[in-house]
């Protein structure tokens, strides 16, 4: 089979901490050279003018829900990667809370095999620990699965750990990464009570940071932090939405060296309380959108590197099913088509450099997890890459929403910078739009 060859020409490469005018070129699947003018010697080499725009290294996003097998309607592999790799997501780890839930080596591997018909994206799968089920962890091969997920808080099918003696054998016994929701069940089920008994099932919707509220997450958080100290677990706290837990987490020890890390989600970088009034369940999430003061204070952990990845947390609901009363509206939303652009607009605006974004959505989950040969732009790499014009706006709607659930908790908002071209495994799959015919997927593998 005669290996493709592509040019991209005239890059402006956000990469390793540094922004570099160079050519890339690239042989079947991997990144041949990087060099600061490369002529093309074959007539056959597709040559791509990207114009000065920025090349990055494909986005890796640690978490999300993709809702297959079992919760299909509201997205499913197929269509939540292809909105993943139109906002430059070109590799993901998705979450075993699905029906069934992927907590036993048979679920994974069915998870696998329906991943290499129909995703758009390269691929992997957490592996869901529950109360019973340490036999099945114990058997796990680290070269294919690339951590475990640990809900401390409630969460779909029977994955809530919540019995501490299991919680140490976990713990002790693996050596995998273990990925942590950390809310405190019993804190949330009493605040839930009381507001019960004032409200009834018409819960308004700002209470929900009042229910899964910081000292449900502080103390679950800082308890995972504990039992990882005492046992030497590699711990990953997910999704961080309070200032408080923030000062938990080293920002000194390079991310290589480190056993205890942090991440945040787009939606807890973006939102705050205040805008439950105008959103209302459609930002509801678990740990819940907290104040502005607890925004701030993720942003200020991410940028001194308390907090080492950005994930978004992708979970779609329909609907039908958000816009419900607060105790039967489900938590969660769609966010992988957007999350680039969003994080750029943070860029637009002063926040955080380009190169920090880069750090955070695509060599740092790369390091965390031990993926073999992603998250950079080095030669002899896997081609994923991504295209970005930080001038061109556009605006969220309808039209241009690609999750299956057909909503977006963005929908109104101008970016001005959008996603061109997405390269994956050395084939151009996304542009201006439009989708190529050509699947380019591929499992990952971690480098262990």
């Amino acid at each position: 089979m005669v290996k493709s060859t592509v040019l991209l020409k005239n890059a402006r490469i956000v990469n390793e901490g540094t922004i570099r005018q160079a050519d890339i070129l690239i042989e079947g699947d991997k990144i041949k050279a990087i060099d600061d003018s490369i002529s093309p010697k074959d007539a056959d080499v597709k040559v791509i003018d990207v114009e000065d725009n920025l090349v990055i290294p494909g986005l890796i996003d640690d978490q999300v829900h993709f809702r297959e097998p079992g919760l299909t309607h509201k997205g499913d592999i197929a269509s939540e990667s292809k909105a993943a790799i139109a906002g430059g997501i070109t590799s993901f780890l998705e979450m075993p809370n699905t029906k069934p839930n992927t907590t036993t080596w048979e679920a994974f591997q069915d998870k696998l095999d329906r991943a290499a018909k129909s995703s758009y994206a390269n691929y992997s799968f957490m592996f869901g620990g529950t109360n019973d089920n340490l036999d099945e962890i114990l058997k796990l091969d680290p070269k294919k699965v690339p951590a475990l997920k640990l809900f401390l808080g409630s969460s779909t099918g029977n994955m809530l750990v919540d019995d501490i003696e299991v919680l140490k054998t976990i713990f002790s016994s693996t050596d995998l990464v273990i990925c942590c929701h950390c809310e405190d069940e019993t804190t949330i089920r009493e605040n839930t009570r009381q507001y019960l008994e004032r409200f009834g099932e018409d819960i308004p919707i700002e209470c929900h940071p009042e229910i899964r509220s910081e000292e449900a997450c502080y103390l679950s958080s800082s308890m995972a932090i504990e039992l990882a100290k005492e046992t030497g677990a590699r711990l990953h706290v997910f999704h961080l939405s309070t200032g408080k837990e923030t000062h938990q987490f080293d920002s000194k020890t390079p991310l290589k060296d480190k056993k205890i890390t942090a991440e945040v989600c787009i939606h807890h970088l973006w939102f705050s309380d205040s805008d439950y009034k105008k959103k209302g369940t459609h930002i509801k999430w678990n740990p819940a959108v907290k104040t502005a003061g607890d925004r701030d204070e993720l942003w200020e952990a991410l940028l001194d590197d308390r907090i080492d990845v950005i994930a978004t947390d992708h979970a779609p609901h329909t609907l039908q099913e958000k816009d419900n009363v607060y105790t039967k509206a489900p938590s969660g939303g769609p966010l992988v088509q957007h999350a680039l652009v969003a994080m750029l607009e943070a860029y637009h605006q002063g926040k955080i450099r380009l190169e920090k974004i880069v750090q955070k959505m695509c060599h740092n989950p790369a390091i965390l997890f031990d993926i073999d040969k992603r998250g950079f732009i080095r030669e002899g790499y896997f081609a994923d890459l991504v295209v970005v014009d930080l001038n061109n706006p556009w605006t969220v709607n309808k039209d241009n929403i690609l999750y299956k659930c057909g909503w977006s908790p963005f929908e109104g908002t101008t970016f001005k910078s959008r996603v061109t071209h997405t390269i994956l495994n050395g084939i151009l799959v996304y542009h201006n739009s439009q989708f190529s015919d050509k699947r380019a997927s591929q499992q990952l593998t971690f480098d262990r």
